[in-house]
């Protein structure tokens, strides 16, 4: 073989590889790997180069699965680098089964990595009646005045528990105040009555709704707002729920029952003065997520929050990747098959 040919096969060598990185993923993770939190590297896609942090810390609704689900879809089909944080216990184990601390205020959960917060592009939060340590803590508010994205998912609008405050201006300021909504019920029948989606009319054209034909999910409808605290100006419509009398998609909605916000945005600005961009969507359990439209209207909305709509398509792949069979959601954890497990097991 000539020197000619030898170069045009090393260049030729280095363009595959090149090729191969840049539909794969770059092996270099936006934040280190560790044993205490899961890392993907973004393929080729719009989202090429921006990081989305997701947080599954709950109870109940099987974030610890649905979230790392999500990661795949954002990174391999949309290019975005994702890294999963999740509640661990005292040996390292996602552990949903640890309670929220009503009866022992002394308790503090774990969530490892939230300083990485600080290298976020975007936050998917999914986290219920956490009791974290004061500098957790701390990394959560920098991020609520950091001016970036975050889509709240069902349980986020109850996410702490005691622990400490975030103020503004010396003010304290609720979850709700910031978010537009905050837990006041079941309004759907508790693990009874699933939820189907009506796309608010006027906001149809909302760009998180890009594409979205069908919404349904077997968590019920939260009421997050009442005669007292009613639904902000502030805030945008643009899904409302309707209870259905079952758990079961083709169910007839409950009469009795009148559709209430489940979808929506607003805009928050912080200690900082900066402007971030705020989804929140009370629907997500890990069943939910089986719903292609769930998914597209969260991988919608880190478009959105980014600045990126122009390349929000309605016909872009939002497929589950790999084998992905939830868990259903609640406290049962024993018949449910759920018990603390290794962050690996989540990959």
């Amino acid at each position: 073989m000539n020197r000619i040919n030898i170069t045009f096969s090393f260049i030729f060598c280095i363009a595959l590889s090149n090729d191969l990185e840049a539909q794969q993923g770059s092996s270099k993770p936006a934040v280190p790997k560790s044993d205490l939190w899961l890392t993907y590297s973004g393929a080729k896609g719009a989202g090429k180069g921006r990081h989305v942090i997701l947080i599954a810390a709950e109870q109940e609704y099987r974030s610890e699965q649905s979230m790392p689900m999500l990661a795949k879809v954002l990174s391999k089909h949309h290019g975005f680098d994702c890294t999963v944080l999740f509640s661990v216990n005292e040996k390292g184990e996602v552990d949903p089964t640890m309670p929220a601390p009503f009866k022992d205020k002394t308790k503090r959960h774990n969530i490892p990595g939230l300083r990485h917060l600080a290298k976020a592009d975007c936050v998917i939060w999914l986290s219920r009646f956490m009791h974290l340590p004061e500098d957790q803590m701390r990394h959560f508010y920098d991020y609520f005045d950091s001016g970036k994205p975050l889509i709240a998912l069902r349980t986020a609008n109850h996410g702490f528990w005691g622990g400490l405050q975030y103020k503004k201006s010396g003010k304290n300021i609720s979850l709700r105040e910031m978010l537009g909504g905050s837990f006041m019920g079941h309004h759907g029948g508790w693990h009874r009555e699933a939820t189907r989606g009506i796309v608010v009319s006027h906001n149809k054209k909302h760009p998180i709704l890009i594409g979205v034909e069908d919404i349904w999910g077997t968590s019920d409808v939260y009421r997050c707002h009442n005669d007292r605290n009613p639904f902000p100006m502030d805030c945008t419509s643009l899904v409302l729920g309707q209870p259905l009398i079952n758990l079961k998609k083709d169910a007839p909605p409950n009469t009795e029952k009148e559709p209430l916000p489940v979808a929506w945005t607003k805009t928050w600005t912080g200690n900082k003065g900066l402007e971030s961009k705020v989804f929140h969507f009370t629907m997500g359990s890990a069943v939910d997520f089986e719903n292609e439209g769930v998914r597209r209207m969260t991988v919608n909305a880190v478009y959105w929050g980014l600045g990126m709509e122009k390349e929000i398509k309605p016909d872009s792949s939002v497929a589950i990747i790999g084998d992905y069979k939830p868990l259903k959601a609640g406290f049962n954890y024993e018949k449910l098959g759920v018990k603390p497990r290794k962050v690996g097991y989540y990959k």
